[in-house]
C-alpha cells in the first residue's frame, strides 16, 4: 500500500468504511485502467493519481450521507467513466448495479472495467435515459438512483426519478453552487413525484472544494407522460406554466 492508498484508506476508515486489500487493489486497477483508456478516448480531465483518488473515488462514496447498506438495486444515470457507481460497488459488493450511458464507447470501457475488476451483478446499458426509463425492467425499479455532474437538477429529475421505485431515493451529486438549481427544480420535483429531503455539504480533502449531495424521496410511481421524448428535457426543462 503506497502513501496515496494509505491516506485514502484512512479517510474512509474515519468515515466508517473499512476496505480490504482486495478492494484497495481494485481501486488501483480502476485507476490504471482509467488512465490507459483515457489515452484513447476522453473519459476524464483529471489524471494525476492523488486527484483521481480524491476527486473521483472518494467523492463517489455518497454513503457518507446515505445508508448504502440498506440499498440492493442501484441505478447510475450518465455514469461516464463509472462515477459514482463503480467506487460504490467496490466498497459495497452487495450492490446490484445498473449503469446507463448514452455513449456506446463509454459503455464499452465500463464493461471492460467491470471484467478487469471481476465485479458481479453490474449491468452496463447503452441508451438515452429517457428511452431506457420507458422499459418495464428499469422503470420504477431501483432503491437508489445516482447522477454525478450530468445536468442541472431540474433536468436530472426527469432523467433519474423515473428509475427510482416508489419510496426509493434519488441522490444528485452537485458542485458548490446549488441554491438556484434547487429553486428552479421545484416544479419538476412535484411533477415527477419527488420530495426534497436534505442537502448535505462535503468538503473534499486536500483542495477543500465543496460538494453537495441532494437527497430526493420518490413518493409515487412515475406519471405515464414522463420522461418525455429523448432530448426534450434538456431543450425544454420542466418549469411551472
Amino acid at each position: 500500500m503506497d502513501a496515496i492508498q494509505q491516506y485514502f484508506s484512512q479517510l474512509l476508515t474515519d468515515r466508517g468504511i473499512q476496505l480490504s486489500q482486495r478492494q484497495l487493489d481494485q481501486f488501483d486497477m480502476y485507476y490504471r485502467t482509467l488512465i490507459e483508456w483515457n489515452e484513447k478516448m476522453n473519459l476524464t480531465a483529471i489524471t494525476e493519481r492523488e486527484q483521481v483518488y480524491m476527486k473521483h473515488f472518494y467523492d463517489s462514496l455518497l454513503s457518507f450521507y446515505f445508508p448504502i447498506g440498506d440499498v440492493i438495486k442501484l441505478a447510475d444515470i450518465g455514469s461516464g467513466a463509472g462515477f459514482p457507481s463503480i467506487p460504490l460497488k467496490i466498497a459495497f459488493p452487495h450492490l446490484q448495479v445498473t449503469i446507463v450511458d448514452s455513449l456506446n464507447k463509454r459503455i464499452t470501457f465500463l464493461r471492460e472495467l467491470v471484467s478487469q475488476l471481476e465485479l458481479d451483478q453490474v449491468n452496463c446499458v447503452h441508451g438515452r435515459a429517457e428511452d431506457i426509463a420507458r422499459q418495464s425492467a428499469f422503470r420504477d425499479q431501483f432503491d437508489l438512483v445516482t447522477a454525478r455532474a450530468v445536468a442541472r437538477l431540474g433536468v436530472l429529475n426527469e432523467f433519474c426519478l423515473p428509475f427510482a421505485r416508489k419510496e426509493g431515493t434519488f441522490m444528485a451529486m452537485k458542485g458548490s453552487e446549488i441554491e438556484e438549481e434547487l429553486s428552479e427544480a421545484k416544479f419538476s420535483l412535484s411533477e415527477l413525484k419527488g420530495k426534497l429531503v436534505s442537502v448535505d455539504k462535503m468538503e473534499l480533502p486536500i483542495e477543500q472544494s465543496i460538494r453537495h449531495f441532494v437527497r430526493i424521496h420518490k413518493v409515487g410511481n412515475t406519471p405515464g407522460k414522463y420522461p418525455r421524448k429523448a432530448g426534450t428535457p434538456l431543450k425544454s426543462p420542466l418549469v411551472k406554466p
